[in-house]
């Protein structure tokens, strides 16, 4: 067998080394895309798992006797991304919902935080997803290490009132950690746009048909006027 490509003149060519070079990108995309095809539904399964985990951290099991995970609605939140919600439904009737909010958060990297609200617009349980604060300060936020993120249950937009949702360091009712004011302010301001948007959006996220204007009708008077029967 003539493997002329082996001969040390050829070797010697920009060809050859380009050659090389191809080929060897194209076994590693190869290989790549097998490990991405192979472990591709595992990473879904781990995903689908976490995600039942979450809504089961916020929305307390007697709220729902249907899959959380298959009962979502997408809402369009005016100057935002698409919001998705989950619904916990009883016998039907949407009793709560879970969907993700975002604060700014340390090095440019947005903290997601989940939030459970039931139909009167108080919160179930808030949870953070996802976040890159600080080691031993902002992460206190992590209920792993601290309580602090369960100071929002049973909270509302009138129960602190608005003016008083905020850490005490601004004069509100939610405490600060030590040395990490902004982590925690991040999240309180989170919470409250939350709340708000379930409060614009009530009807959609419940799944409620929009009350309709009672309609009068009209007929002519003796007089050639109109009036309503």
């Amino acid at each position: 067998m003539n493997l002329w490509f082996l001969k040390p003149e050829y070797r010697q060519r920009l060809s050859y080394h380009i050659a090389l070079l191809g080929g060897v990108a194209l076994l590693t995309s190869a290989a790549i895309g097998v490990a991405d095809h192979l472990t591709r539904t595992d990473i879904a399964q781990r995903q689908l798992e976490d995600l039942k985990v979450t809504l089961q951290q916020v929305i307390p099991p007697q709220y729902f006797d249907n899959d959380l995970v298959r009962d979502t609605v997408t809402v369009n939140d005016d100057g935002d991304q698409p919001v998705m919600a989950y619904r916990a439904r009883r016998s039907g009737q949407v009793q709560a919902v879970c969907y993700r909010v975002k604060a700014p958060g340390y090095g440019n990297t947005a903290m997601v935080i989940a939030i459970g609200v039931d139909r009167a617009g108080t919160l179930l349980g808030v949870r953070v997803v996802s976040h890159n604060e600080t080691p031993g300060l902002g992460d206190k936020i992590e209920l792993s290490k601290s309580n602090w993120i369960l100071s929002f249950t049973g909270r509302s937009l009138s129960d602190p009132q608005p003016d008083k949702w905020a850490v005490k360091k601004d004069g509100g009712v939610f405490d600060q950690f030590t040395g990490a004011t902004i982590t925690p302010r991040a999240v309180v301001k989170a919470v409250k746009k939350g709340l708000g948007f379930f409060a614009e959006h009530r009807a959609e996220l419940l799944d409620e048909a929009p009350t309709k204007t009672a309609q009068v009708a009209v007929s002519p008077a003796p007089n050639g006027s109109t009036r309503g029967d």
